[in-house]
């Protein structure tokens, strides 16, 4: 939510202070810093553990929140002379930088706790999670955007209602454009406390036993081994960089149609006419559901746990999906709107089963932090390169307003569809070699 929120405050605040080029170029920049920030990050949450990485990445982001609220606050209040543009440039990528201690952090703290026959499960957690996040920036935020006008309108839907009460939203006479930063930075501040008091690395910090978890390794050797020597064996090793090549368009395909899809239906005008547009939010989340929950639970149910060929399907449906939406923009909402629902669907399964499991299984709980950072900085790089193509080549002006002219839109996106099965098929088989560890017999004291 603290991070998608950014699309929202486009569309509050309007082409006159940013336009979609200046947002592509502000999400762009910020998906590229997320990538590389993975090189400084995985490293150091296999150090520290994900708790403390979790927590620094939390209370950063908070930060970049609050900051960004404050500029559009100070612009409104105290006539600011500042431009949204370079200033969100700068501020959204440091929010960017933090957001990427999460998904390492999260699955090196996974990675103790899930033998590897169970790990396709919790891709299914995992992408659940990916999906209350993705509803939570969009319904939430549009939500938060409908209550805060200058004259907010009087039939106002439940969440809109529920944070103009519980925020006090519509009362200034401004648009409160602010509150689209402030109010994820305050549900942070929760989640950051919630963390603090119950999140620990391993089932021995929480006064469990340890178990052997039936992953592979990298071979790291029992000297220590340099970051570079650590990535090396990432890219090298036949299945990762697969996964890598895999994740890069997930990038391209998941933000392509994230992001573009309510912008596209609102420029064209029908964006609250349409179940799917006016509820945006709501559908990532049912796609989301169903991509993770069958892509995890198949995975370990009918695959023996591995990882490729439920991407491979997904990849297929994708495939076919981003097809059907280039050829139906200027003549269907529904195939159009289904298209993008299963993109979405199929997008959120391969991110879950490749980036939230395999790296764990094929790195090993010691190197998984390096390995997230590696798989999941291709997911922002493939962001930041979509971000940047399509801010450029979509229709501005009236031009927009003919879905005729949004024909580019997915055309750029059917080659990473075509170049993600290629790739995911060609590691079908791949599975895991467990390396047995030394198992602790007696619970470690509790952090």
């Amino acid at each position: 939510m603290g991070r998608y929120n950014l699309t929202v405050a486009q569309g509050a605040l309007g082409d006159s202070l940013m336009t979609k080029a200046q947002f592509g170029t502000i999400f762009g920049v910020g998906a590229w810093v997320y990538g590389l920030s993975f090189l400084l990050n995985g490293p150091l949450t296999d150090r520290w553990g994900g708790r403390r990485t979790m927590l620094i990445g939390v209370a950063g982001a908070i930060g970049a929140n609050l900051l960004m609220g404050l500029v559009l606050y100070g612009i409104n209040y105290w006539q600011w002379n500042v431009s949204v543009f370079s200033t969100f440039l700068v501020l959204y990528a440091v929010n960017m930088y933090f957001q990427s201690f999460g998904a390492v952090a999260i699955v090196t703290t996974k990675a103790p706790w899930f033998h590897v026959s169970e790990r396709g499960t919790f891709s299914t957690i995992f992408g659940v999670l990916i999906a209350l996040g993705v509803y939570f920036a969009f319904d939430w935020g549009f939500a938060i955007v409908e209550a805060s006008r200058a004259t907010p309108k009087a039939d106002l839907g439940f969440w809109a209602s529920a944070f103009g009460t519980a925020f006090g939203l519509g009362q200034s006479g401004w648009n409160e454009d602010w509150m689209i930063f402030f109010i994820p930075s305050i549900l942070l501040g929760v989640f950051w406390l919630l963390m603090f008091a119950w999140l620990r690395n391993t089932p021995g910090e929480a006064g469990f036993r340890d178990f052997d978890t039936g992953e592979d390794h990298l071979g790291v050797s029992d000297h220590k081994e340099t970051t570079r020597q650590i990535f090396g064996k990432i890219i090298r090793h036949p299945v990762l960089r697969i996964v890598c090549v895999v994740e890069l368009m997930s990038g391209i395909l998941r933000n392509g149609v994230m992001h573009w899809y309510p912008m596209f239906a609102k420029e064209v005008g029908f964006k609250k006419e349409f179940w799917v547009s006016d509820n945006w939010g709501l559908a990532l989340l049912i796609a989301g559901l169903l991509g993770g929950i069958f892509t995890g639970w198949m995975s370990d149910r009918f695959f023996q746990s591995r990882r490729a060929p439920m991407a491979t399907i997904l990849y297929c449906l994708m495939l076919l999906a981003t097809a059907v939406m280039g050829l139906s923009l200027d003549l269907n909402w529904w195939f159009a709107g289904i298209a993008v629902m299963a993109i979405s669907m199929s997008v959120i399964g391969v991110h879950g089963i490749f980036s939230g499991t395999a790296t764990a299984d094929f790195a090993g709980a010691k190197n998984t932090g390096a390995a997230v950072g590696i798989v999941d900085g291709m997911v922002y790089l493939g962001t930041g390169l979509q971000s940047l193509v399509i801010g450029w080549i979509v229709p501005t002006g009236e031009a927009a307003k003919d879905p005729a002219n949004w024909f580019y839109w997915p055309l750029v996106l059917l080659p990473a569809a075509g170049l993600g099965l290629l790739f995911a098929s060609s590691i079908w088989h791949a599975k895991p070699k467990p390396k047995l560890r030394a198992v602790t017999d007696k619970p470690a004291k509790a952090a």
